[in-house]
């Protein structure tokens, strides 16, 4: 599960880093500052996943990448496609969990 968040929340640094460039031009220092602090919060973020305020510090960040929307319109796709990555690496991370802890039950201890 952390493996898949890890991935998703790296990758939308680099699309902030990205959306940034072109607002650059166009907008105000503080939207640009905005998306540095959403950027590096996201590159932060894969080291807190071992807890669930990770998980929902990196929820609030996808809804944040989508805001941005405001200052860099394509970021509202982009930002929503990503959303959906984040919510497919929680269903698919915690389905893994599930079977692994099966497994792990279901092993008889060798004497």
């Amino acid at each position: 599960m952390r493996v898949l968040g890890s991935a998703v929340l790296v990758m939308e640094f680099f699309i902030m880093g990205f959306a940034m460039l072109l607002a650059k031009d166009n907008q105000e220092p503080s939207s640009i500052i905005a998306g540095a602090v959403i950027a590096i919060l996201m590159l932060l973020t894969p080291g807190l996943l071992k807890k669930r305020t990770g998980w929902i510090l990196g929820s609030i960040l996808q809804f944040l990448m989508i805001g941005y929307a405001v200052v860099v319109p394509s970021m509202a796709i982009v930002g929503l496609i990503f959303a959906g990555l984040w919510i497919a690496a929680i269903v698919v991370g915690r389905r893994g969990e599930a079977i692994r802890a099966k497994l792990m039950a279901s092993r008889t201890p060798n004497p």
